[in-house]
């Protein structure tokens, strides 16, 4: 262990041409041994994770992971084997026992690669790839004045649940016997941490953080860690409230849950399941008037930014909702939209970049806006039944007076239906949260019951 604050992470990854010529032979291996078409992926990523505690080092964790995985087609049925070893032994048997299953598998007429007209054949440098050479050293000391300032933050803040410091860097390679091929090369950085508040017999915790494709743009640590301590303090003294029906805040961190929600709900896989309550709601209203959602795949250093989905389909801008709220179309990949009798939409693996477009007011613009009502700050449970869009979560925040922010609330229930709480936002803040795949500011619904005492 002395040596280890020395080390420095090594994010150095494979020439991706290399990588490209081994994949290649795998999927000519597949073809020669019967396959009547193939796809297989190759990843690879390094990190290092180091947490401190209590001004302490927790623990140091040093990540090297590789994986190759093949889909091996004859005709209509399919067999699937992966390996972490990439020996010309191991990847002999990766092939032999994709085919093997896919012998004894049954017929899937909506299985298949995708059409390979809509495959990707444009590139661009979406600037995701920033190593990030820190050593552990310094790592530890990132962490430990990140977790300093959380517990200078308040005096009542007495209790550290660590702070952490993440760095990682991954190359993904797709190709298949269409003769697509192409690789992602990403990094990803981030720097948390958690503290305790405590008054007399009550304790209460948050945390904050901040992640980024350039570890230059992450949030200071002094600034993540203050953050911290000043929230977890904030929450101190907190009750519940009488059940009411009342408009509701999301912060844009919890916002981006709800209109996650929305986007499982236009997602193929669910919809062939009929397991969504947005059946058949293409070119009908979904969300209040003024609300517009798109799809921005190419966004430079973007959490979500990529060219082509997990198929090779191309990616493209697109409208989702547009500004009357109405739906413009699915998210489907090759599968999916087959089994609903639709051309895939390059979203196999999910959305990327999903932008909910901002409004004019930040936050204490919709506090204002609003009036009287509740401010959630967390949620707990899962709580939502997709097929009928009841929804029901456990949360926390804050009541909300004449537009400022007043006494802290726990032990309440926020409910609605999902399709009514969509139609129902007066407003999307411009305070937007641009850290995940789904960027919006906080979000303003009317009508909220809210359950406590």
């Amino acid at each position: 262990m002395t040596s280890l604050p020395t080390q420095t992470i090594d994010q150095r990854l494979p020439d991706p041409d290399a990588l490209a010529a081994s994949l290649q032979r795998v999927l000519e291996q597949a073809t020669a041994a019967g396959a009547t078409s193939a796809g297989a992926t190759m990843s690879i990523s390094v990190g290092l994770s180091v947490t401190v505690r209590a001004g302490d080092v927790e623990s140091v964790e040093f990540q090297r992971d590789r994986d190759l995985s093949l889909t091996a087609y004859r005709g209509q049925r399919s067999g699937s084997a992966s390996s972490a070893d990439w020996s010309e032994a191991s990847l002999n048997e990766v092939v032999e026992r994709a085919l093997a299953i896919s012998s004894h598998t049954g017929e899937d007429r909506y299985a298949g690669l995708p059409d390979a007209a809509r495959q990707a054949s444009d590139f661009p440098d979406l600037d995701l790839h920033h190593p990030w050479s820190l050593s552990v050293a310094d790592a530890i000391d990132i962490a430990l004045a990140c977790e300093a300032a959380a517990l200078a933050a308040d005096p009542r803040v007495h209790q550290s649940e660590g702070a952490t410091v993440s760095t990682h860097a991954g190359l993904t390679l797709l190709a298949n016997t269409q003769g697509f091929v192409g690789h992602r090369l990403g990094t990803s950085h981030s720097l948390s941490c958690s503290v305790l508040a405590k008054s007399g017999d009550e304790m209460q915790r948050d945390y904050w953080y901040s992640s980024a494709r350039r570890h230059e743009d992450l949030q200071a640590a002094a600034d993540i860690g203050q953050l911290a301590g000043e929230r977890a303090a904030s929450r101190l003294g907190a009750r519940s409230i009488a059940t009411a029906s009342m408009p509701v805040i999301y912060v844009p961190e919890l916002a981006r849950g709800l209109f996650g929600h929305l986007l499982a709900a236009i997602s193929g896989g669910n919809l062939y399941r009929r397991a969504s309550f947005l059946l058949d709601a293409v070119d009908t209203q979904v969300l209040a008037p003024g609300i517009r959602i798109t799809q921005r795949p190419f966004l430079s250093r973007a959490a979500g930014s990529r060219s082509f989905d997990s198929e090779g389909v191309a990616m493209s801008d697109r409208t989702l909702v547009d500004e009357q709220g109405v739906l413009q179309g699915y998210l489907l990949g090759s599968y999916s939209a087959r089994r609903l009798g639709l051309e895939t939409t390059g979203n196999a693996g999910g959305p990327a970049n999903v932008v909910i477009e901002p409004g004019k007011l930040d936050l204490d613009g919709l506090l204002a806006e609003m009036g009287d009502g509740l401010l959630v700050t967390e949620l707990m449970g899962q709580g939502l039944n997709l097929v009928n869009g009841d929804y029901s979560r456990g949360a926390s925040g804050f009541v909300v007076r004449n537009g400022a922010i007043c006494e802290p609330v726990d032990e309440i229930t926020v409910a609605g239906n999902l399709a009514d709480m969509l139609k129902n936002i007066r407003a999307v803040g411009r305070d937007v949260d641009v850290r995940g795949n789904c960027r919006t500011g906080s979000v303003l619904i009317d009508g909220m019951t809210v359950a406590g005492q």
